[in-house]
């Protein structure tokens, strides 16, 4: 939401908005651009020359509930999802969506960071903050629009997923693995809308596909549509030599006997993978030389809340790894695992998302946390409890305790009571969506001020 209202903003809009809570880099990058969130729902915050309003689909924002939703209703003036109103900004851009399960955001940003490097002045949107790039979303003045695209539904009165509104021209497919068992409850049932993506393409369409997650690859292929695939293991895209460090290195192969060195600062084998699935992209479509894709890659900053160090000054590093399902936790600790093996690995964790809430889910307990030693739990987040099979803290710490990880609750109320446990030669990891109740960057602190 806040990047949809950067662009209407940039695009010339006033721009008012209103929120239950605002915190996080959403709301520094509110404020750059100008736009500062009004905090609690009222119809009295509702400009009288509205023209339009875009509603999200948060639980707490459904006309029987809300009463400032209610009141957009009753003005008669049209109401959009955000996806229905980046569609309406894109419309006559010439698009690539990049959607999956997994690796979206860093994809996007590394494919409209590649090219803004080199000059090209690509339109982009991304569902999280980039760091080498100004701001989530910028409208650019290049053709070229590189947008992430989600699979969650559009709105309360629109089941259509987010990305059937935003035209595709071109797609990059990451994965398709089963997540949101809220909204999909089968497999079969998540798998559709990306059918339904796949789809939309014309036969002058290119899909870029991730062939080592097997379930993308077979939507791909079975779509249709011209298909360049990309991964570590296989591929016509492939990372080869892969050396681990502060700087990692890797040689980019490819068709036409494509040999290319590959540099970045970025942790862990899934950000190779995105790495790669850029260069497919850019390099199938001839967007840039190899020279500036070179350049490009080895000056990308990443995407926040994916493996920053948020305490760089401490002898104890604390990386933020987001973690908002299965596989994005894995990947993580597989990242610090690979980057600091000699460390004891202690996380501190956020059941944040319905997707580690749901009961349907508890089985990704008796695994995740595979390859640490001590795990911190916090209480789950209760918003929207009433709408799934919300799991309690309770049944999460003893699913996690039966694999035989030391678990410990993490107190909200006192954070320094887990830097109390920690020493010289540990590495956190701290997997959540959300904010640890507010504590996330008082505890960052604590460590650095602890072990600095």
């Amino acid at each position: 939401m806040s990047a949809t209202a950067l662009l209407l903003k940039e695009k010339g809009y006033g721009v008012t908005g209103s929120d239950a809570e605002a915190y996080g880099p959403p709301v520094a990058i509110l404020e750059k651009g100008g736009i500062r969130p009004i905090l609690g729902y009222s119809p009295d915050n509702i400009p009288d020359d509205v023209d339009c309003f875009v509603i999200g689909r948060n639980a707490k924002l459904s006309p029987e509930d809300n009463a400032e939703v209610r009141a957009a209703h009753e003005t008669g003036k049209p109401i959009y999802s955000f996806p229905e109103m980046l569609g309406e900004l894109t419309r006559d851009r010439t698009n690539v969506v990049v959607a999956g399960s997994y690796g979206k955001s860093t994809t996007t940003s590394l494919i409209a960071h590649i090219l803004r490097h080199a000059g090209v002045r690509a339109g982009y949107f991304i569902g999280a903050e980039p760091v080498s790039l100004p701001a989530p979303a910028e409208l650019g003045s290049a053709s070229l629009f590189v947008v992430e695209g989600d699979e969650y539904p559009s709105a309360h009165d629109d089941s259509r997923s987010k990305f059937m509104h935003l035209h595709p021209q071109d797609l990059v497919l990451t994965a398709v693995v089963h997540d949101h068992v809220n909204v999909f409850p089968t497999f079969e049932d998540y798998q559709k809308p990306f059918r339904d993506l796949l789809a939309l393409l014309s036969k002058e369409s290119r899909v870029v596909v991730c062939s080592d997650e097997p379930n993308a690859l077979a939507l791909a292929n079975d779509s249709g549509a011209s298909v360049v695939t990309y991964g570590i293991e296989h591929g016509d895209y492939r990372a080869i030599d892969i050396r681990i460090g502060e700087t990692t290195h890797f040689t980019l192969i490819g068709p036409d006997s494509l040999s290319l060195e590959l540099s970045t600062t970025q942790l862990g084998r899934h950000n190779i993978e995105d790495i790669v699935g850029a260069c497919a992209y850019i390099l199938s479509r001839k967007l840039l030389s190899t020279d500036a894709l070179q350049a490009g890659v080895a000056s990308f900053g990443g995407v926040r809340r994916r493996l920053d160090n948020i305490a760089p000054t401490s002898k104890v590093p604390v990386f933020e790894g987001f973690g908002s399902s299965y596989e994005k936790a894995r990947a993580a600790i597989e990242a610090i695992q690979l980057h600091f093996p000699d460390k004891r690995l202690v996380l501190v964790f956020e059941p944040h998302t319905f997707g580690w809430r749901n009961r349907a889910n508890l089985s990704w307990y008796d695994d995740v946390f595979a390859g640490s030693q001590l795990v911190f739990i916090a209480p789950p987040e209760t918003q929207g409890a009433d709408t799934h099979a919300q799991l309690s803290h309770e049944e999460i710490m003893d699913r996690v305790s039966a694999t035989g990880v030391s678990t410990v609750t993490y107190d909200v109320e006192n954070p320094g009571r887990v830097v109390d446990q920690l020493a010289e030669g540990d590495v956190v990891l701290i997997l959540t969506s959300g904010s640890l109740e507010g504590t996330l960057e008082l505890f960052g602190r604590q460590v650095a001020e602890r072990f600095s």
